[in-house]
């Protein structure tokens, strides 16, 4: 019975361990990079996507949004491939867990809006995804530097503020900066704020 009891103490040290310890996982560079191609992508989209198509739009910043998890996942996969320590890959786990969700129902919404009569919900996809990504980023936080949670309001901020607009807005008139900006800027946010408290400091150290 002690023996199973200290087995249960161990094993219970080992999750505070896991949820105690800052995320390292997520890189400055691949999110900075994940900033600057939805930044780039809302200039180029007027010469990729006609005016009024709405489904073209959504599909657009679909591959955008693949092109940009691809960047910034591919980073924290390599690193859990190659990480050896089974505590780090715990909390990586966690982490990538508490943020899947968001992405998952952004995808599920996303598809039945596009499906929606005439394009008529679509308007308001690019303050759903805002707000989204905000929540899961928001769930992240404990994991992750601090500052961090300034940057899920800055994506609520957004999100709000784009669902306030598209009530009334006209489908075929979408402005590739409502998914630009606060994508864009929110990655080169985080990717400062990433950079400033993790690895400016392991570079210090």
């Amino acid at each position: 019975m002690r023996l199973d009891k200290a087995l249960e103490q161990i094993s219970e040290i080992h999750k505070h361990l896991a949820t105690s310890q800052v995320f390292r996982g997520y890189r400055a560079v691949p999110s900075e990079l994940s900033g600057i191609l939805a930044l780039a992508a809302a200039w180029v989209q007027p010469a990729v996507v006609r005016s009024g198509d709405s489904r073209l739009y959504v599909l657009y910043w679909t591959l955008v949004a693949v092109a940009a998890f691809l960047i910034c996942g591919g980073s924290v996969a390599y690193g859990y491939f190659r990480e050896t320590d089974p505590l780090v890959r715990q909390r990586t786990a966690t982490v990538v867990g508490q943020l899947a969700p968001s992405l998952a129902v952004g995808a599920v919404v996303t598809a039945v809006f596009v499906a929606a009569e005439e394009g008529r919900l679509i308007p308001f996809l690019p303050g759903i995804w805002a707000l989204l990504y905000g929540l899961g980023l928001f769930a992240s936080r404990l994991f992750l530097p601090k500052m961090i949670g300034w940057v899920a309001l800055f994506y609520f901020l957004c999100g709000c503020v784009l669902l306030r607009g598209a009530v009334g807005h006209d489908p075929a008139s979408l402005s590739p900066w409502e998914v630009g900006v606060p994508f864009g800027v929110g990655h080169i946010l985080g990717a400062l704020i990433l950079y400033w408290n993790l690895e400016r400091k392991r570079r210090d150290e």
